[in-house]
């Protein structure tokens, strides 16, 4: 066995919480090896190339409310102030006239000045709103029995336009699951530590650089430079006991922090009795799809604010928003067109998509648009669990001594956001180092 100072711990899956986790355990001096079975980092936030371009696999969104990302950044050298623009939360949905934008002021001040002088909803709608926060806030954001996200409206009664463009538009933003599916507990959870926490928190942080350059690159380099390696194209199949350790192949490791998709780690806790039951527990998870059509325009077009609101309350309104990628750091011209959870957008081949897509955004214009240039659509079919109520989610630590699990699935009370998975992997790494040894 290892002293602490020299603990050799192995880190499966290069996504953002295996990253998390390989950088806690190097900054603590612990011998890291981070195996990846594809030929990049990042898992399911990571960059592609497209049309000769360096572009994201989907498009990302960061909230002030980030800490332990933003901790992770400056610890690994990834300039926080010059990789991601930080802007004032502006929710603008230019179709239908509403826009939420918060104030430069000490909150709840920020979210009740901004609310009240918001177009496009009613005075009542507006003041059932604040009641709603209010609410939510003397219950100190926990509720006495999970439910959905549309139950939780309706309890509240808040209705029309704000429902449509504020609760339910965060909604699927944050938790990548349809409001009538979506669990209300971890809504409320996301509303505490953003609209309920300190103005800062609040604030919308645009990926300025594709995403290998926010985090995956100089983890990396920061993980290196601590004696770690990392092996791109290493799939691991086994999990094996060795003695008082765990082994991949023919290395010995004091501890292993899993951290893959829930689909993948499923079929690696399957093979050991001790957690076969977690298995179980993943094996019956369902998933959300999110989609990105990203469309070169001519470099001429620029929308009037890096995001925009799509949803102009019209039955059949496919997209939710739209990123303006030249404000960013994309071409000129290059928008992305985000869409999330299930729906008919993913029935659509890509072509449908776009014809849809740009008589949204000559709506939300108001006026005509010039066909663009290319576009491509990227999907991810499984890009995070279905945040249902009530959703059991497994601990960090297994029933396996030595062996524990990191993904955004396992952070309990967060949905599947790249917070959620920095905060796993750092609670992963926080564990391993004060594990016991490996055992039967």
């Amino acid at each position: 066995m290892n002293t602490d100072a020299a603990l050799k711990v192995a880190v499966v899956g290069g996504g953002w919480a295996g990253l998390a986790a390989a950088v806690e355990l190097a900054a603590a001096g612990a011998q890291v090896a981070l195996f990846e079975a594809a030929r990049q980092l990042g898992g399911r936030a990571r960059s592609v190339q497209v049309q000769g371009q360096t572009l994201d696999n989907g498009q990302h969104l960061l909230l002030g409310a980030y800490r332990q990302t933003q901790r992770l950044m400056a610890i690994v050298g990834a300039d926080a102030e010059r990789l991601l623009k930080r802007m004032t939360l502006d929710l603008n949905y230019p179709s239908e006239g509403f826009r939420l934008r918060l104030p430069r002021l000490p909150s709840p001040f920020n979210l009740a000045i901004g609310l009240l002088a918001a177009p496009g909803a009613s005075l009542s709608e507006k003041l059932g709103a604040v009641r709603l926060m209010r609410a939510l806030q003397r219950c100190d954001y926990r509720l006495g029995e999970d439910c959905s996200v549309a139950e939780l409206l309706d309890r509240h009664r808040q209705h029309g336009s704000l429902r449509r463009l504020l609760w339910e538009a965060l909604c699927l933003a944050a938790l990548n699951t349809a409001p009538q599916h979506a669990s209300a507990q971890i809504f409320a959870n996301v509303l505490r530590d953003s609209l309920g926490g300190s103005r800062a928190d609040t604030d919308l942080l645009l990926p300025a650089a594709d995403l290998d350059r926010v985090f995956a690159l100089p983890a990396a380099d920061y993980i290196r430079s601590r004696h770690g390696q990392i092996r791109l194209s290493s799939r691991v199949e086994h999990i094996a006991h060795d003695g008082g350790s765990l082994a991949i192949g023919d290395e010995r490791f004091d501890r292993v922090i899993l951290a893959t998709a829930p689909q993948h780690a499923a079929k690696l806790l399957a093979a050991h009795p001790a957690t076969a039951p977690t298995a179980a527990l993943l094996a019956g998870y369902c998933y959300e799809p999110i989609g990105t059509l990203y469309a070169q325009y001519p470099r001429e077009l620029r929308l009037p604010l890096p995001m925009l609101g799509l949803d102009d309350g019209a039955a059949g309104t496919l997209g939710q928003w739209v990123i303006d990628r030249g404000q960013l750091n994309g071409a000129p011209g290059l928008v992305a067109f985000v869409l999330s959870a299930s729906g008919g957008w993913d029935e659509m081949d890509s072509a449908q998509l776009l014809a849809a897509l740009h008589r949204e955004l000559e709506d939300a214009l108001a006026r005509k648009l010039p066909q663009p240039l290319w576009h491509q659509l990227i999907s991810e079919r499984r890009a995070t669990f279905s945040c249902r109520p009530a959703l059991p989610r497994p601990a960090a630590a297994t029933a396996r001594r030595g062996l524990w699990l990191a993904g955004d699935y396992v952070c309990a009370g967060y949905p599947a956001t790249l917070e959620g998975a920095v905060r796993s992997g750092v609670a992963a790494a926080s564990g391993a180092l004060r594990d016991q040894p490996a055992g039967q």
